[in-house]
């Protein structure tokens, strides 16, 4: 694991119509991650976000 694993461990993730999914940014707080992602579900676009931590996939956190 690297420093920036350690200090960046929050991801905001963004799952289009099409289903795929990509990582929109990393952040050093969960609090800090979903106000990203609250400002970006804000714009009316049809896409998914949410807000996981590193080692976990899909909204709700859900384990391959």
């Amino acid at each position: 694991m690297n420093d920036s694993t350690i200090t960046l461990p929050w991801l905001v993730i963004r799952e289009d119509d099409n289903g795929n999914r990509y990582r929109v940014g990393r952040y050093a707080t969960r609090a800090e991650a979903q106000r990203i992602a609250d400002s970006l579900d804000d714009r009316g676009h049809k896409r998914l976000y949410w807000v996981e931590r590193l080692g976990q996939h899909g909204p709700g956190g859900a384990h391959d």
